[in-house]
């Protein structure tokens, strides 16, 4: 079983498409049309992505211990993708770097939340 697609909640769709546009554009994504409510992002080979308002009409908030990690091809993505997003309305969760903190090769990650607070993560190395 492998992923098809995730769904990130946004109070403010509108408010909510520029960061999304510049964050998975940096990792190689592109935006569909936005239909009832919904944007969907696609990447040739990865799953897709769509944010929008809850379907059940609930106001959106970020998940509390509910993360999505986009994987990328190299560190260098992880870092433009990682700084796209804090210029484009994220909030710091933790800069690019290794994890465990102290390693030197492996998982190479970095953290950010969305203005709804859902928190996000860009990696390679997994």
């Amino acid at each position: 079983m492998s992923i098809g697609y995730v769904t990130i909640g946004a109070l403010d769709l509108e408010a909510a498409l520029p960061l999304y546009d510049a964050l998975l554009g940096a990792a190689g994504y592109s935006r569909g049309p936005v239909e009832g409510g919904w944007a969907f992002y696609g990447k040739v080979g990865a799953p897709g992505v769509g944010v929008g308002k809850p379907f059940d009409g609930q106001a959106a908030r970020g998940g509390n211990g509910m993360m999505v990690a986009f994987k990328v091809d190299s560190q260098d993505v992880v870092r433009a993708v990682y700084d796209t997003a804090l210029a484009s309305g994220a909030t710091d969760e933790g800069a690019p770097g290794y994890r465990p903190a102290e390693a030197t090769s492996g998982f190479y990650g970095a953290y950010f939340r969305d203005p709804t607070g859902n928190k996000l993560c860009v990696c390679t190395g997994i």
